[in-house]
C-alpha cells in the first residue's frame, strides 16, 4: 500500500501535469489565433500573386510581404512567451521588389505561414476539442432530458443509445477518458504546433552571431560582478565574524596574563573564555571556507553534496541526480550553490510541503530543476536571492528560468554548460 508521502507526490505530480496541460491549451488557442491570421495573410498573398499577372501586383509585393512579417511577428511574440528559446524578429522587409522577394527571412516566413495555416489550425482544433468533449460528456446527465426525443440516441460516440438516466451516467464516465486524453496529448500537440515557428522563424545566423557577442559581453560583466560580490561577502564574513573573535581572544589572553600575576584563580576562567572564542573563530573560518568551495564536492560527488543539503532542509526534499560523470569544479560548485539558495528560499518563503531537485546531464549541458508545491508568486525583483542565482548561472554562460504562478507550484530551471 503506498505511503502517505508517495500519495502526496502522486497528487502533486497530477496537479503539475494539469497545470502544464492548461498552459499548453492556452498556447494552442493562441496558435489558432495566429493560424487565422495566417489564412488571411495567404489570402492577401494570393490576391497579390493574381495581380502580378496583370502587372499591378509588382508594386504590392513589398506591402504583402510586410503583412506576412506582421503575422510572423505575432507568432514570434507568442513563442517567445513560451519556452526557453527566444524567437527573434529579423531585419525589416526591404522596400525594393527584387530585394523583397529574395529576402531569405521572407522566404522562410512564407513556408511557415503555409504550414501554420493548415497544421497549426488542425492541431489547435484537435487540442481544443478534447477538453470540450470532456465537459460535454461529464455534464451530459444534467441536460440530456432537455434534448428532443430521439436526439439523445447516438451519444457515447454511437456505442449505445441513451434512453434513461443510467445510460446518461454511463456517458459521463466517458468524460474521464477525455480528461485522460487531454492530459496526455495536449502538451505534445502544443509543442508540435509551435515546432514550425521555432524552426522557420528564427533569426538569420548573422543576427544570432551578433546576439551571441552581445550576450557574451553581458555574461562577462555578470561574471566580474558576481566575483566582486563573492569577494565582498567573504571579506564581510571574515571582518564581521572571525576577525572580531580573534580580537576578543587577544584581549582575553592579555587580561588573563595580567590576572595571572594578581589573581591566578580568575585567570583560568578568562583562559576558558578565550579558548571558547578561539573555537568559535575556527568554526566561522570553516564555514567561510565551505562557502567558497564545499569540500564534499572534491572528496565525493555533486549527488552526495546535494543529499547533504536536502538532509538539512526543513522542507522534505527528494534529490534525483543522473550524471554519467563529473563536471568541471566551477560548474558543480555553481550547481551546489544554486540548489542551496533555492532550498533556502523554499524553506523561508514558499510554505511548501515537498520539494524535488532533479539534475540531468544532456550532452554538454547540466540541467537543474527545483520544484516545490508551495504558494508560488516568487519574483526575483523582490530580493529573495533569485537575482543572485541568475547571476551565478549567467556568469558561467548558463540560463535561468522561473515559473511561479500564484498558488504554485514553483519551478526553477537552470542550465549550465559543462563541456562534452
Amino acid at each position: 500500500m503506498p505511503t502517505p508521502d508517495v500519495r502526496l507526490v502522486r497528487r502533486w505530480d497530477l496537479a503539475a501535469r494539469a497545470r502544464v496541460t492548461l498552459d499548453a491549451l492556452e498556447h494552442l488557442v493562441g496558435g489558432v489565433g495566429t493560424a487565422i491570421l495566417a489564412i488571411l495573410t495567404v489570402f492577401v498573398l494570393a490576391l497579390t500573386a493574381l495581380a502580378c499577372l496583370v502587372g499591378l501586383g509588382l508594386f504590392l509585393v513589398p506591402t504583402a510581404l510586410r503583412v506576412l512579417r506582421i503575422t510572423a511577428d505575432r507568432e514570434r511574440g507568442r513563442l517567445s512567451r513560451w519556452g526557453p528559446d527566444v524567437v527573434l524578429s529579423p531585419d525589416p522587409v526591404p522596400s525594393g521588389f527584387r530585394a523583397a522577394i529574395t529576402n531569405p527571412a521572407s522566404l522562410r516566413e512564407l513556408r511557415w505561414v503555409l504550414a501554420h495555416m493548415a497544421f497549426g489550425m488542425l492541431l489547435g482544433m484537435i487540442g481544443m476539442t478534447l477538453p470540450l468533449s470532456a465537459v460535454r460528456d461529464l455534464t451530459f446527465p444534467l441536460w440530456w432530458r432537455l434534448l428532443p426525443p430521439g436526439e439523445a440516441v447516438g451519444q457515447a460516440m454511437g456505442l449505445w443509445d441513451v434512453r434513461d438516466f443510467p445510460g446518461a451516467l454511463a456517458v459521463s464516465l466517458l468524460g474521464l477518458g477525455w480528461i485522460a486524453l487531454t492530459l496526455a496529448l495536449v502538451p505534445g500537440l502544443a509543442r508540435l504546433q509551435a515546432w514550425p515557428g521555432r524552426r522557420l522563424l528564427a533569426a538569420d545566423p548573422s543576427t544570432d552571431l551578433a546576439l551571441r557577442v552581445a550576450q557574451l559581453t553581458a555574461t562577462r560583466a555578470e561574471a566580474l560582478d558576481a566575483h566582486a560580490a563573492e569577494l565582498r561577502r567573504i571579506e564581510r564574513s571574515l571582518h564581521d565574524g572571525t576577525q572580531n573573535r580573534l580580537v576578543a581572544v587577544n584581549v582575553m589572553l592579555g587580561a588573563a596574563r595580567r590576572a595571572l600575576a594578581r589573581d591566578p584563580a580568575t585567570a583560568d576562567a578568562m583562559l576558558e573564555r578565550a579558548q571558547d572564542a578561539a573555537e568559535q573563530a575556527l568554526a566561522e573560518l570553516r564555514a567561510v571556507s565551505r562557502s567558497i568551495l564545499p569540500p564534499v564536492l572534491t572528496d565525493r560527488s555533486l549527488s552526495d553534496a546535494l543529499t547533504g543539503l536536502a538532509a538539512g532542509c526543513p522542507v522534505p526534499c527528494r534529490i534525483d541526480v543522473d550524471m554519467p560523470g563529473r563536471c568541471a569544479a566551477s560548474v558543480e560548485a555553481t550547481a551546489y550553490f544554486v540548489v542551496a539558495e533555492a532550498l533556502t528560499n523554499v524553506a523561508k518563503y514558499s510554505q511548501a510541503r515537498h520539494a524535488i531537485v532533479t539534475i540531468r546531464r544532456h550532452d554538454d549541458r547540466l540541467d537543474l530543476q527545483i520544484t516545490d508545491d508551495g504558494r508560488g508568486g516568487a519574483d526575483e525583483r523582490r530580493g529573495s536571492g533569485l537575482a543572485g542565482i541568475r547571476r551565478r548561472a549567467e556568469a558561467l554562460d548558463g540560463t535561468f528560468a522561473l515559473t511561479s504562478p500564484e498558488g504554485g507550484p514553483t519551478t526553477m530551471n537552470v542550465s549550465l554548460p559543462c563541456g562534452l
